[in-house]
């Protein structure tokens, strides 16, 4: 991996992602240098000003041709579009990249246009529900996996650059076959963000006249649906990039939910014993950590008695204790959940640091 402190970085879009990136690059090589283009000139000065970047390009001009790494950072029909354009400016040791969840397009441009010798995909599995550059964190790639999808055409000797380059951001590089990627990606990020947002869809066209839905839901309902509030616009391009494998991935799922509706309807009681218990065991086997693009929320529930100050009193236990508090609430709705109280953090050291210090104070805590 190249060390010199020459190096150059390029970021075509400085987005949610982009953004993140640039600025873990910013925080483990503080003398790389980093230029970006973005159309929007907003996001430019904010990352200029923050330090993220040092030169802001208003075009893709000559002043990428020096890059070691380029990364493509826009929405995924408009990475395509500007391959084009970078296609003269890439010297042969560049490695071109993009961050699309969606490999399958890109792929068969870059063999189009002849840049197989220098491109490596790569798609951080990590997120948020918010987007742009000003919600982008140096740690949001940290412990998240990063599948990269080598061309055929690419060197050894670059994709072990590219992924001791990932490694020293603190990710964890995965290499895959690019049709493969959209298969796995399709199913376990792709499908799960189209469920959220039909389920949700579905609670608004069949809600009462006076909202009772919405009022009730619970946080159960809150938290698989959350990432209904991802960018419609990143989620529209996704399928429409992966159409096939959504579609068919798609059709399998509607089968899976005849097959509940059947053992329903049939009041098959030993068919949805075994439903509920495989799904249960399945998901209790997965690893609970959260490297994967659906990231895991830290909370805690605590059961406080109703009376004036009693949450300001938590807050200040958390706060005199430097933690810091994301979101704090009554629940409402507690047919999911245990506690009145739910309060949720940014990191699971400070989840797991408040609920011990909580229980000190003689709280009872339940932890998610």
């Amino acid at each position: 991996m190249q060390t010199k402190t020459s190096t150059t970085i390029g970021f075509i879009g400085l987005g949610l992602i982009g953004g993140s990136i640039a600025k873990a690059i910013r925080q483990y090589y503080p003398d790389y240098q980093i230029l970006a283009f973005d159309k929007s000139r907003e996001t430019l000065a904010l990352a200029m000003q923050d330090g993220t970047i040092d030169i802001s390009c208003t075009a893709i001009d000559e002043q990428f041709s020096h890059c070691s790494y380029l990364f493509l950072c826009a929405p995924i029909s408009y990475n395509n579009a500007y391959l084009s354009q970078l296609k003269d400016l890439i010297h042969p040791d560049c490695i071109l990249t993009d961050v699309g969840s969606v490999k399958t397009a890109i792929h068969e441009e870059i063999t189009r246009l002849g840049l197989d010798a220098n491109f490596i995909g790569g798609h951080p599995m990590a997120g948020s529900e918010k987007s742009g550059f000003a919600n982008s964190k140096a740690h949001l790639i940290e412990n998240a996996y990063y599948i990269l999808t080598p061309s055929d055409k690419v060197s050894s000797e670059k994709l072990e650059d590219y992924r001791c380059f990932v490694q020293s951001l603190k990710a964890l590089p995965i290499v895959l076959d690019y049709r493969l990627h959209d298969t796995v990606t399709g199913t376990i990020s792709h499908l799960p963000h189209i469920i959220a947002s039909c389920l949700v869809n579905f609670v608004k066209s069949t809600d009462t006249k006076e909202e009772l839905m919405k009022l009730l839901a619970a946080g159960g309902f809150k938290d698989i649906t959350r990432i209904a509030s991802s960018s419609p616009i990143m989620w529209q391009q996704i399928c429409l990039k992966n159409k096939d494998n959504i579609s068919r991935i798609l059709g399998a799922y509607i089968e899976e939910l005849n097959r509940a509706k059947i053992s329903i309807d049939a009041g098959n009681e030993r068919e949805l014993f075994s439903f509920f218990e495989s799904s249960r065991d399945y998901r209790n086997s997965m690893p609970d950590h959260s490297a994967g693009p659906i990231k895991k929320i830290f909370a805690l529930y605590c059961d406080i008695i109703d009376e004036a100050g009693g949450i300001a009193t938590i807050a200040t236990i958390l706060a005199s204790n430097h933690i810091s508090i994301k979101n704090i609430g009554i629940i409402h709705n507690r047919e999911f959940e245990e506690g009145v109280l739910r309060i949720e953090f940014y990191e699971e050291d400070a989840s797991v640091k408040a609920a011990a210090l909580l229980q000190k104070y003689r709280y009872i805590v339940y932890e998610v």
